[in-house]
């Protein structure tokens, strides 16, 4: 083959690509062109759930740990979009990418990055667009209590006139995403959030669990409440650095019995959807929140701030009892 074409070959969009046969991680099954191929084939579903969010990616070089980037490199080019967002705890401003278009999300597979978790807010907002449920099975759990706690979170927010729509996270969880009006205050989102969390506990205390302490969750399925504000969710159709690369993968709700968050890569997702986004299809139109799960969620601790002066406390008297 002339070396022409052979470098013509090596680039998409005007972006000039590198060691594409090199393979991503130890166990994915998959090279570097195989995540570049998805993210293209993917880019009609992926750039919608990207679009004007400040973008952190999970990056994986060559003989490196995974690590999370959130400020653009120096070495990125011009004409990637970006927007500029105050970090409070590093009292810095932090050059967030926006993945707008096809161009930057090819660059951003030939950087290696794998994982694609946008902001909860749009560039120059304050409010989040949606009120977001983790749910994390317990260590050796069944992918089928994560299911089941996911119809207690379905039936909380019915109980408050939300509705939601449902995708495997990647890993082994899933991700409950309710959409929300723009007039929802950030503070708001968090209460209602945290208020959802504990109805759905209230359904099935056996089964899921609020407690934000590992040691305190028994086996439970943990209802985690913590994804508001400045917190990041990994997008719908993202590949994850899991074995065989396993995509965040969006299900009608009553599919969720018939599979496994395994089922669902890059080799076979876009042969799955077709010409389908099931994602944007299946979301609810944006719903305003009920002042009643607000107000009760603001009498809910801050599961993370309740966590660490619970653990102070422990520390203490562990300390006390040695001594």
């Amino acid at each position: 083959m002339p070396a022409d074409k052979k470098a013509a070959k090596e680039e998409r969009d005007g972006v000039p690509l590198t060691n594409l046969d090199q393979e991503l991680f130890e166990g994915a099954g998959a090279t570097k062109r195989d995540l570049i191929d998805y993210l293209d084939a993917m880019s009609g579903r992926l750039l919608p759930v990207l679009h004007d969010r400040p973008l952190s990616v999970i990056r994986l070089l060559r003989g490196q740990d995974q690590f999370m980037q959130k400020n653009l490199p120096k070495y990125t080019p011009d004409w990637v979009p970006r927007t500029e967002v105050w970090a409070e705890a590093s009292h810095r401003q932090v050059t967030y990418a926006l993945c707008n278009d096809r161009r930057t999300l090819i660059w951003f597979g030939n950087q290696r990055a794998v994982e694609y978790h946008p902001a909860l807010m749009l560039a120059g907002q304050h409010h989040p667009t949606h009120l977001i449920m983790d749910l994390d099975p317990p260590e050796g759990g069944d992918f089928g209590q994560v299911v089941a706690t996911a119809r207690l979170v379905r039936q909380a927010l019915a109980d408050a006139g939300l509705a939601g729509a449902v995708k495997t996270s990647g890993s082994k969880g899933l991700h409950i995403f309710v959409p929300l009006t723009d007039d929802a205050a950030t503070e708001d989102v968090a209460a209602a959030t945290r208020a959802v969390a504990v109805r759905a506990e209230k359904l099935d205390p056996q089964l899921a669990t609020t407690a934000f302490i590992r040691e305190d969750r028994h086996g439970k399925v943990f209802l985690d409440a913590t994804r508001s504000g400045g917190a990041t969710v990994v997008a719908a159709y993202s590949p994850r650095i899991r074995p065989g690369v396993r995509v965040s993968f969006p299900l009608p709700w009553d599919a969720l019995d018939d599979i496994t968050p395994a089922d669902f890569t890059i080799h076979n997702a876009p042969g799955l959807l077709g010409d389908d986004d099931p994602w944007a299809s299946s979301m609810p139109a944006p719903q305003p929140l009920d002042p009643g799960l607000v107000a009760e969620g603001h009498t809910i601790p801050v599961a993370r701030v309740q966590a660490m002066h619970e653990g102070k406390r422990r520390a203490k008297a562990r300390r006390e009892a040695d001594g």
